[in-house]
């Protein structure tokens, strides 16, 4: 069993959260598995997936963007996140290349987070940016 904890603490996105807080956020985590070849989201898709946020623990997955490869994620890399948090449609579609096994949740139960731990807002909102700068 993963501890959502150390996952999330590895995680960019969640530089400058305490343990407390990640223990919050990754206890709202669920295990979830993708057969290769699935598509785990659909570029331009928006509310149609009940998880939203995803970590891979075992295998990999393309990112494409317009149907082109753009990089390759495997464990302890993420997506889902700019949608997540902005409430706007996927921005690429990523598909499992091998089984996937990923730690993933809702986008409601990250927004009870934020709204639980208002504190964490501006720490995501900085990483946000800093990423969509990259």
């Amino acid at each position: 069993m993963v501890d959502n904890a150390d996952l999330l603490g590895q995680v960019s996105l969640f530089d400058g959260l305490t343990r407390g807080d990640l223990e919050a956020l990754g206890s709202r985590m669920r295990e979830t598995h993708f057969a290769a070849g699935d598509v785990v989201v659909r570029e331009g898709t928006t509310g149609a997936r009940l998880l939203a946020f995803f970590v891979i623990l075992d295998g990999t997955a393309t990112v494409t963007l317009e149907g082109e490869p753009r990089s390759t994620l495997s464990v302890g890399d993420y997506f889902g996140e700019i949608g997540l948090l902005l409430d706007a449609p996927r921005m690429a579609t990523v598909v499992a290349d091998t089984d996937v096994r990923c730690s993933a949740m809702s986008a409601w139960d990250f927004r009870g987070f934020v709204d639980e731990y208002p504190a964490v807002h501006a720490t995501l909102a900085r990483t946000l940016e800093a990423r969509l700068q990259a």
